[in-house]
């Protein structure tokens, strides 16, 4: 059992959750982790498991089930919420579980933390919100256009988010997410960001596929600079608010090509497909809030991130 100060990072296995749980781990926190398993994965926290024995528990479980939850948020200080259906494809196939994930189970972790006596939840909502939209950069105070049921049931959440921050005195923060990538992304679903799709066939000896005419354009932001976020979060005093996470910077896919190309040593022009349905055409963030309010700054620039994930791409492929 977890004794002292306790961080609740639901999708910890995941992605984005793993490096939250790796912050909070170096600072000295104590980590339970609630994942269901059914997109992150057991080796993204064996070596946190391993390394810090006794400042680290997981429950296995879904985020819709009412007694884990509860279970979950006993005695938590601050809840990183990152359990979620991530991806816009998978949305637009399958709308109905989407919002159940998303939107039900976030509601009933915001209930259980409430009546826990939680201090603080940092809530995963994501640039898709936006829609396409046309004015750039992406501001907060802009209006929101889902074009997917994916954003739809973030923007939901936030919705809720801050009717528990004003109605029920539960302190939540909404940070939306732009194009996150890094070490532990998985580029074997179908549904794999950009970034880890693109190295895993270039490394492959594969052309990268681009579905459209590779000149949309994202604001990609390291993941390592998202965790640092999100803890900045938690230790602010902000309540009831949304914040752009990103690097504030944007880059089309076709010159994402060439990146990877000069990083990993290669030469390899796209394959061009269908554009998808549902996605975005252009993304930026004005990432000034978030400066200002919570001190957010982002480190890592694409071309160091790309180097970085590309080793750990390596690292990975040669096990």
């Amino acid at each position: 059992m977890l004794e002292g100060r306790i961080y609740l990072v639901t999708g910890g296995a995941g992605f984005i959750g793993s490096h939250i749980c790796e912050l909070l781990l170096k600072r000295g926190d104590r980590v339970r982790i609630l994942d269901n398993f059914s997109s992150g994965k057991l080796s993204n926290i064996s070596a946190l498991v391993d390394q810090y024995a006794g400042r680290i528990e997981v429950i296995e479980a879904d985020i819709r089930d009412r007694s884990a939850v509860q279970g979950a948020v006993e005695r938590v200080t601050a809840v990183f919420h990152q359990a979620a259906i991530v991806s816009v494809q998978k949305s637009v196939e399958d709308p109905v579980e989407t919002v159940s994930v998303n939107l039900e189970g976030t509601v009933k972790l915001l209930e259980s933390a409430q009546k826990a006596g939680v201090k603080k939840v940092v809530f995963a909502s994501s640039t898709a919100v936006y829609g396409d939209s046309e004015e750039l950069p992406k501001t907060e105070d802009m209006a929101v256009q889902p074009v997917s049921p994916y954003a739809g049931s973030k923007y939901g959440v936030e919705v809720f988010a801050n009717i528990f921050s004003t109605l029920y005195e539960l302190p939540v923060i909404s940070l939306r997410y732009f194009n996150v990538f890094g070490p532990r992304q998985d580029p074997t679903s179908d549904y794999a960001a950009v970034i880890p799709k693109f190295l895993s066939r270039m490394l492959a000896g594969k052309r990268p596929v681009i579905f459209g005419d590779g000149e949309q354009t994202r604001d990609f932001v390291f993941v390592e600079d998202v965790a640092r976020a999100n803890l900045l979060a938690a230790d602010s005093s902000e309540s009831g608010a949304v914040f752009n996470i990103a690097s504030g910077q944007s880059h089309s896919l076709n010159n994402l090509v060439v990146v990877l190309n000069e990083v990993l040593g290669l030469d390899f022009q796209p394959v061009y497909e269908s554009p998808r349905l549902g996605e975005v055409r252009r993304s930026l963030a004005d990432i000034s809030l978030a400066a200002q309010k919570l001190g957010y700054q982002p480190k890592v620039p694409l071309r160091e991130g790309v180097a970085r994930t590309g080793a750990w791409f390596r690292k990975t492929t040669e096990k």
